[in-house]
């Protein structure tokens, strides 16, 4: 009953064994990554690169770089993979270039903020910079080659696409103004944090009561 439902929506899963194991992986990193968390061991980066590490023993183990650069090698390799599915895929139906459209929008985004938006302080852990890389990398292409296999199946019997996509919109619209107010929290050489105002940082002083 809940599958059929799904599947109102949904194409049924393609059987191919990249798309299985790759999923698979992801769901037992993400996993991990939240017990890891749980635990006190946060992904080094940006402001929480050095949350919770002892400084003398992070100074000399810790390889680290600016956080804008390792932003900037985190959404590089995905935007790519994104760009390039056009290459290597130029003959597709609609809703599939609408979704590889989306993710290379997203990581296009990002990257334009990190260049011009963002305002960076801190460090990134090298090894963490890494990992977020291989990590969007492995889901955007899972995500596409996923759909890709799934040209030729018929159209879901409820069609969400417009209605995603207007939300996608109005999401990473969303996204990008508030980025663009955190930005403007801080001077140049501030360091310190401050409580955002603005847009749905509103919302804050309505819900504290």
């Amino acid at each position: 009953m809940v599958l059929s439902t799904v599947l109102k929506f949904m194409y049924p899963p393609p059987s191919n064994l990249f798309v299985i194991a790759t999923s698979a992986i992801s769901i037992l990193l993400t996993v991990n990554s939240g017990i890891m968390e749980f635990k006190g061991k946060h992904t080094q980066y940006s402001k929480l690169w050095n949350f919770g590490v002892d400084q003398k023993i992070a100074a000399h183990k810790k390889a680290k770089i600016s956080s804008k650069i390792g932003m900037i090698l985190g959404y590089t390799p995905a935007l790519f993979v994104g760009v390039g599915s056009f290459f290597l895929a130029p003959v597709g139906d609609f809703r599939f270039d609408l979704l590889r459209s989306a993710i290379t929008i997203h990581f296009f985004k990002r990257i334009f903020e990190v260049l011009f938006v963002h305002n960076y302080s801190g460090f990134m852990d090298t090894e963490a910079a890494i990992s977020i890389s291989i990590g969007y990398v492995v889901y955007t292409a899972t995500t596409i080659y996923s759909h890709y296999l799934t040209l030729r199946f018929p159209e879901p019997q409820t069609d969400l696409k417009y209605v995603g996509a207007l939300l996608f919109l109005v999401g990473i619209s969303g996204n990008f103004y508030h980025h663009y107010l955190l930005s403007k929290l801080r001077t140049k050489d501030e360091k310190n944090y401050k409580i955002p105002q603005g847009g749905l940082f509103s919302l804050r002083a309505l819900l504290s009561f």
